[in-house]
């Protein structure tokens, strides 16, 4: 076979692979601005980055299997395959799915960033804590008493959620502090 007959495939690719460097460097350009707009961790960015990175990866997979000919019956096989173990993997751990959905929802609707003070309204156990860090699966939040609560993304997204003044909060750390040494 001669190369000419590749010609219009090679050709392809190499645009494909320019708009694939294209659309991370627009991706990350929009993912920093929001960042900076609600003022997000450098670990939240990059971890967004990834998860957009990881998108626009498949995407380019794709098309290129279409720009070299690969019959979608072939493709899809083995994508449902897949898809069926990992179905099978995750409908045991649905919650995983969720903390992970309810993490990329709070990096862009921003409703608390860390350094908030806030109370989550829960009958059961109600918390009030500063936001330490917000991860992955979940929120780590650190309470007047200086405990480290691991809290799920996907329970902020359900709870009701109070931002606390800053100096409010502080005041009742600093009473929560002297409360225990006067007794």
């Amino acid at each position: 076979m001669a190369l000419k007959e590749y010609y219009p495939q090679i050709i392809s690719t190499i645009i494909l692979i320019l708009l694939y460097f294209l659309a991370k460097f627009i991706t990350k350009v929009i993912i920093n601005r929001v960042s900076e707009v609600s003022q997000n961790a450098l670990k939240r960015k990059k971890l967004i980055n990834r998860y957009f990175d990881t998108l626009t990866s498949t995407i380019w997979l794709l098309i290129l299997f279409a720009i070299w000919g690969v019959k979608p019956e072939n493709i899809f096989v083995v994508l449902s395959s897949t898809f069926a173990i990992i179905g099978v993997a995750m409908f045991a751990q649905w919650s995983i799915l969720s903390n992970i959905t309810a993490g990329v929802i709070l990096f862009f609707s921003f409703p608390f960033k860390i350094g908030d003070a806030i109370r989550i309204q829960d009958k059961d156990f109600p918390v009030e804590a500063e936001i330490e860090d917000i991860k992955t699966f979940h929120t780590l939040l650190i309470t007047r008493e200086g405990e480290l609560i691991s809290y799920p993304n996907n329970l902020l997204l359900q709870k009701g959620i109070v931002i606390i003044n800053k100096k409010d909060y502080l005041k009742g750390k600093a009473n929560a502090q002297t409360d225990e040494i006067t007794i």
